[in-house]
């Protein structure tokens, strides 16, 4: 049971550098938690909430929705990260930021669609 939701613990969100951001966006968990119930294993998210100083040594875009605690990093466990896409994509044809990498999926709540 994580303690801002049934899945996921705040310090699973919170800046890799330390500096304590780990506000991050109610919809961004709905998300993540409707990946973890459809696939039916943990989530893990390797980047989420980024303080502008960690953004910039991770090399993230200027206006990263990792910014503003729009975005996560994720990895289904054992699930193959195409996989993860093509059911985000499914869920949400219209909306939500999913980017496709090899080795992880990035999803955020920006306001509009974008895919990469």
């Amino acid at each position: 049971m994580g303690d801002i939701s049934e899945h996921f613990d705040r310090e699973e969100f919170a800046c890799k550098c330390g500096c304590g951001f780990d506000t991050v966006d109610v919809e961004l968990i709905e998300v993540l938690e409707k990946v973890r119930c459809y696939f039916d294993v943990p989530v893990t998210i390797s980047s989420a909430c980024r303080c502008e100083s960690h953004n910039l040594n991770v090399g993230g875009g200027l206006k990263s929705q990792h910014l503003l605690g729009r975005a996560a990093d994720i990895n289904a466990n054992l699930v193959e990260p195409e996989e993860v896409q093509e059911f985000l994509k499914s869920q949400y044809p219209d909306s939500l930021g999913i980017g496709c990498y090899s080795n992880f999926t990035h999803v955020d709540t920006r306001k509009g669609k974008a895919r990469w």
